[in-house]
């Protein structure tokens, strides 16, 4: 089994707010993160994929089609967007960093099954110290 991954990078703002809670209790538990006029990160998304290598190409799986799903299918959304307000499939919920990196992952994992490839990890880095990796659980 070998691995291969693909590392993207996006901008977005966020606000982590529970809207069931008051304004205090949201700036408790979120602190600045609750801020209402919201955030931004400098996001890096890497997007691992195993899998055996095909014989006719030496590829787990081309990692040129790999980049084009990313960011035809995520990217697209999450760039320079406000993720609480601009992102169809966020909607609803929690703008957080775990929830984002799940959404992702139920984006990719067919797309790449498609391809060939299985997905084995979302890491999304939201500053060079707090990161989240899912692993399909």
């Amino acid at each position: 089994m070998v691995h291969i991954q693909r590392r993207e990078r996006f901008n977005a703002a966020h606000r982590l707010y529970n809207p069931d809670w008051t304004d205090e209790r949201n700036f408790e538990v979120f602190g600045p993160c609750a801020n209402p006029h919201f955030h931004g990160h400098n996001f890096n998304l890497i997007v691992d994929v195993k899998g055996e290598i095909q014989k006719d190409t030496g590829f787990v799986m081309d990692l040129q089609v790999l980049r084009n799903l990313i960011r035809e299918h995520v990217i697209v959304h999450l760039d320079h967007r406000n993720l609480n307000l601009d992102v169809p499939f966020l909607e609803g919920k929690m703008a957080s960093t775990e929830v984002l990196a799940i959404e992702i992952w139920k984006i990719l994992q067919p797309l790449i099954a498609k391809e060939g490839g299985q997905l084995h990890c979302i890491r999304l880095e939201e500053t060079e110290n707090n990161f989240v990796e899912y692993y399909g659980e």
